[in-house]
């Protein structure tokens, strides 16, 4: 070898040496570049929550002190006790506990049976229909407020229950029958979404699973409920926990069917009118809140809202990470 290869190959190994220090570089810029992004949308998601905490635990004279911005110099869970007697939180729990089990197992039923049916039968008006399901998730269901009301105030079907009982329909306000019912026909909380996630994870399925079955003389319902419904454990887990949580943290359906009936999301919202409300009745003079303790009442009794659903999240997170990727709608 003689020394202009030598020279040669030593300048192409220098070459190739600073070409990878050069993306060793980029490599590390990117991954410091991508680090402080990261961090800064965890910033702006954590903030109002953290501030929450923060406040639950002032005291009303660390609310008016300027000094004090994250850290309660005198820590105190007094604002729990309140919000607590106020929210009525035992009593109020276990309402919208049965009412979002209730409502949650209702959806997943039928949004499953309408998914796998948008999903694997061809039918005349079959895209119609789909578009009008995706529409359910564009119109704002405060549009639909006064006719909800009033049909579930009078209920009736076809004019039979008039015909039967004489009366204008029956009332199912104050109830969990108009959530059962919207539920079951699939125009329940959020309905529309938990549709085209069923739809979506079924038309991913390979159609030579039911072709087996049919060859094997499973009927229809049967290749249903034994071939289709085990594999679609992770898109069903999804649904249920979507609609558990937002039928946990809905207040425009509580406020409209239940307006006597005590749950979290919408105590929680009241929760500083009825501090005043106690107030007042055991002191016997009306008692007005300044804004500032109102919201540190508020952001509490929020935090109640929220405590049950984290620690469902901290039993349930395996499965439910599982099962958003394995549906796909991670992106």
């Amino acid at each position: 070898m003689d020394i202009k290869s030598i020279f040669r190959k030593k300048s192409e190994e220098d070459r190739m040496h600073r070409r990878h220090l050069y993306y060793s570089m980029v490599r590390r810029s990117w991954s410091i570049v991508r680090g402080v992004i990261i961090a800064g949308i965890c910033f702006l998601i954590l903030y109002p929550t953290l501030v929450k905490l923060s406040v639950s635990f002032m005291p009303e004279q660390d609310i008016y002190d300027v000094t004090v911005r994250y850290v309660p110099k005198s820590p105190t869970l007094e604002n729990y006790k309140t919000v607590l007697s106020a929210m009525r939180y035992n009593k109020a729990f276990w309402n919208t506990f049965k009412l979002s089990t209730l409502t949650s197992v209702m959806q997943l039923i039928s949004c499953t049976v309408i998914g796998y049916g948008f999903a694997r039968f061809r039918f005349k008006g079959r895209g119609v229909l789909f578009a009008l399901v995706i529409l359910t998730m564009i119109v704002p269901p405060q549009t639909l407020m006064i006719p909800l009301f009033l049909h579930f105030r009078y209920f009736d079907v076809l004019g039979i229950i008039s015909a039967i009982t004489g009366q204008k329909g029956i009332n199912l306000l104050e109830s969990y029958w108009p959530f059962v019912l919207m539920s079951l026909t699939g125009m329940g909380l959020k309905n529309g979404l938990y549709i085209y996630i069923m739809r979506q994870f079924f038309r991913g399925m390979p159609k030579e699973l039911e072709e087996a079955a049919y060859v094997d003389g499973a009927g229809m319902l049967r290749t249903f409920g034994q071939i289709m419904l085990p594999s679609a454990v992770p898109a069903m887990v999804t649904v249920f926990l979507f609609s558990f949580v937002w039928q946990w943290t809905d207040t425009f359906y509580s406020s409209l069917f239940l307006m006597r009936t005590d749950v979290l999301a919408k105590t929680a919202a009241n929760v500083s009118n009825q501090i005043m409300k106690d107030l007042s009745a055991d002191i016997g003079v009306d008692i007005y809140l300044s804004p500032a303790i109102s919201s540190m009442y508020t952001n509490t009794g929020s935090l109640l809202v929220v405590l049950p659903l984290l620690i469902l999240y901290l039993f349930a997170q395996k499965l439910f990470v599982e099962s958003v990727e394995r549906t796909g709608i991670v992106g």
